[in-house]
């Protein structure tokens, strides 16, 4: 979505550019209600992220296999089976009244993994029970000694080295020479010699019969999704991803003790390679939000949380390089929708950084204080949550409408308030889930 005069653009009018787009999408609306439905939610992100009054609270919890597994299914074919997943994601939307599509992003794509031995994960029959959601296999994915690979090239370092690890049919691809190597036509010829090899030829089928099941994934989630959004009026809560550099590092490459380990024994690497990776982050969620005319770019906050870090270590390992992706995306007209996973008590003060223009961004939380979080983000930036999964998975309607009347009481006024799950919900007990839909509704109309 990105115009011909966009360099000319300030960060402001790219804001106000993509907003815009995102309000008056090109769609072939079901109905004229579904129309005016779409253009009033997306009214309620565009004040609340800019710190106005809303109309009313939106609502947006992050949904993961609920749909499906509300419909009767178990997760193994909630993954697998498009078809009875598209029947229940409308029967979902049209039952739950929230203001926001459910995530399918979290549908991840589990023929693809089969195809190509993905390793990264278990899945429903692979490794875990067909009731289970896929889960990440916690391992040191990449080698201590290997920081420096990583800083030289990152690209090189994730095709010849990280990803034929984590991906079984990708190990020929340590046969090939870096694609830098192809600078003249005489080197050209000793570059594609592992080519003609059966091991590579056989790659790239695989890979190719990977891209056949991506494509069937992808068809089918954005059927789902637009069909929902044209039919009950709600948008995508986001239009790309990316993470901290931290936890790119932490989650899947060096995994929670490796990197922790490593900030005690090669702190400058772990920094020199955090701050390599920032163009990355950036890069990434820029090109998916022009791709899908969206302002949201969702960033789930993984090792930052109170915990993982000290305060100290979490202001020189985790926060300097967050920001500068924050800003990077904020200065293409982006909002970061940050989801603060665990206990972010610890760090409201030093993520209240006024560096960080105010009313750009989004902060949801999971298990904050949301009186404190408000104490140093209100009149700052939009912050939301954090209704408790115990209550969504094992309470009863009567605490959801208890709890969520003084979530709102106590931070939704004057504004700049979302009401959110402090979870991603995969199983849940309907009459809360319905509970928590109602009271968002009646509550959030009274600030």
């Amino acid at each position: 979505m990105v115009a011909e005069n966009w360099d000319t653009l300030t960060a402001d009018e790219r804001f106000a550019a993509r907003m815009d787009a995102w309000q008056d999408p090109d769609v072939e609306w079901a109905s004229e209600d579904a129309k005016q439905q779409y253009r009033e939610r997306v009214q309620l992100f565009r004040d609340v992220v800019q710190l106005r009054k809303p109309a009313r609270v939106p609502i947006a919890p992050w949904i993961g296999l609920y749909p499906g597994l509300d419909a009767g299914m178990i997760a193994k074919d909630v993954y697998a089976d498009y078809d009875r997943l598209y029947d229940a994601w409308m029967r979902y939307h049209d039952l739950y009244k929230q203001d926001v599509l459910a995530f399918s992003i979290n549908i991840v794509p589990t023929k693809m993994y089969e195809v190509l031995d993905y390793r990264l994960y278990d899945w429903p029959g692979h490794g875990i029970p067909e009731t289970a959601g896929y889960q990440y296999n916690e391992k040191e994915w990449m080698a201590a000694d290997e920081y420096d690979r990583l800083i030289a090239d990152p690209s090189n370092y994730y095709q010849r080295f990280y990803l034929p690890r984590v991906i079984g049919a990708m190990q020929p691809w340590t046969t090939l020479d870096p694609f830098t190597d192809i600078v003249e036509g005489p080197m050209a010829g000793p570059f594609f010699i592992p080519f003609g090899t059966p091991p590579v030829q056989q790659m790239l089928k695989t890979l190719m019969a990977a891209g056949d099941a991506a494509l069937e994934w992808i068809q089918a989630m954005s059927k789902m999704d637009g069909d929902a959004l044209r039919t009950y009026g709600m948008p995508g809560f986001a239009g790309g991803a990316t993470k901290a550099p931290y936890d790119i590092l932490g989650d899947t490459m060096r995994g929670t003790r490796g990197l922790m380990l490593d900030k005690f024994r090669q702190p400058a690497k772990v920094l020199e390679a955090c701050e390599r990776l920032v163009p990355l982050a950036i890069d990434w969620g820029v090109r998916a939000c022009n791709v899908n005319r969206h302002p949201f770019v969702f960033i789930p906050l993984h090792k930052g949380a109170d915990g993982f870090l000290s305060d100290e270590d979490f202001r020189r390992f985790y926060w300097p390089t967050l920001k500068k992706v924050l800003l990077g995306l904020i200065a293409e007209g982006i909002v970061p929708l940050c989801f603060a996973e665990g206990a972010y008590n610890e760090r409201l003060e030093a993520i209240h950084d006024e560096e960080i223009p105010a009313g750009r961004m989004i902060w949801m939380f999971d298990a904050t204080d949301m009186q404190r979080a408000r104490r140093h983000l209100g009149g700052y930036q939009c912050f939301g949550g954090n209704v408790p999964g115990a209550i969504i998975t094992t309470g009863t309607p009567q605490e959801m409408d208890d709890y969520v009347r003084q979530l709102v009481e106590d931070v939704a006024a004057p504004g700049g308030f979302i009401l959110g799950s402090g979870i991603v919900i995969d199983e849940a007990r309907s009459d809360c889930m319905h509970a928590m839909m109602d009271a968002g509704l009646k509550y959030g109309a009274k600030v």
